[in-house]
């Protein structure tokens, strides 16, 4: 396209902030600086998919290690996906965002390479899926069928997954015309989708890590009452943008931006948690026992290593701020 400067000139003006305004009906700057964070922590910390892989770390220093390499790689998505696409605006302009990469590989790339492309993707795809099934299936199996029937066989728990996995695609592919409804764009439909959910499970986690006073109670009523508001907000904003829905408080609700709706289910999340938590009686020592295994575990880490890990987190978040403020007004 002619260098960077070039491509800022042709595509439209405000690709490179990031930095949208308060009313941006998708990503307003206050959304993405409070209510993206609360997706990440909920998918980082919390998901399955991503938690597993961190407990099958040899130790504790070897989990922190790949933490903090895998937050260096994501940084690479701006390189890998940002870029490609405001290169493809430039060139197909004409082009909807989510046909850009499917006309750039069939534009671009020579026969050889798009077969290789194209199998990479079904490869990422698949693995990717792969993962998001067997942890389904683990935890319908493991946190229910199990707890239902604690004196069932291998054979069973196996056989219980694999039909969870049956119901999850079956599931998964009753679901695909939702997803047009609710946006046009897979990514905006996602972001959505994880702000009715992460807001309850990242409020517990985060206030059960730092806060003893916390009870098992609390904890379950809090994802409860998020789990409702959550659905509540994924049928009001079906019926909206399908045209059955026209009570105007229902309205205004579902039109609420997801971000600032996942930023208030948050609040309300944290203050129902503590209010509970104060309204029932503390949890017993012996359920605290992992906050001075915490402890241990520091001890055992020599100064060099933790200030090593703390160099290599100041350095990750330097350039999480050095992007924000490069895809901003201050530089475009």
């Amino acid at each position: 396209v002619g260098g960077l400067g070039v491509l800022t000139e042709r595509v439209p003006a405000g690709f490179f902030n990031m930095w949208k305004s308060i009313d941006h009906p998708e990503f307003p700057w206050t959304g993405l600086v409070i209510g993206a964070i609360i997706l990440g922590i909920w998918y980082w910390c919390t998901d399955q998919m991503i938690v597993q892989r961190t407990l099958a770390a040899r130790n504790v220093q070897e989990a922190r290690k790949a933490t903090l390499f895998a937050g260096f790689l994501k940084l690479l998505p701006i390189f890998i996906l940002v870029f490609p696409g405001l290169v493809g605006s430039a060139l197909f302009p004409d082009v909807a965002p989510d046909r850009m990469y499917a006309t750039m590989v069939e534009n671009l790339l020579p026969t050889g390479m798009k077969g290789l492309v194209i199998a990479a993707l079904l490869a990422a795809l698949m693995s990717s899926l792969s993962s998001v099934f067997n942890s389904a299936s683990s935890i319908v199996t493991m946190d229910f069928y199990k707890r239902l029937r604690p004196d069932a066989t291998e054979r069973q728990l196996v056989r219980f997954g694999q039909l969870a996995t049956v119901v999850l695609v079956f599931v998964g592919l009753v679901w695909i015309p939702f997803i047009g409804i609710m946006s046009d764009q897979l990514y905006v439909y996602l972001q959505s989708v994880q702000a009715y959910i992460a807001p309850p499970i990242a409020a517990t986690f985060l206030v059960g890590i730092v806060w003893r006073r916390a009870t098992g109670t609390a904890a379950i009523s809090t994802l409860l009452a998020g789990f409702v508001i959550g659905a509540a907000r994924f049928v009001a904003e079906i019926g909206w943008k399908s045209g059955w829905l026209t009570w105007g408080p229902a309205v205004e609700f579902a039109s609420i931006n997801f971000l600032h709706l996942a930023v208030f289910i948050f609040i309300v999340c944290v203050a129902l948690l503590v209010i509970i938590s104060l309204a029932t009686s503390p949890p017993p020592a012996e359920r605290l026992t992992m906050f001075e295994a915490t402890r241990d575990v520091a001890a055992e880490v020599s100064r060099v290593v933790n200030m090593r890990n703390v160099w290599l987190t100041v350095a990750l978040m330097a350039l999480v701020a050095a992007i924000w403020v490069w895809f901003s007004p201050l530089v475009w």
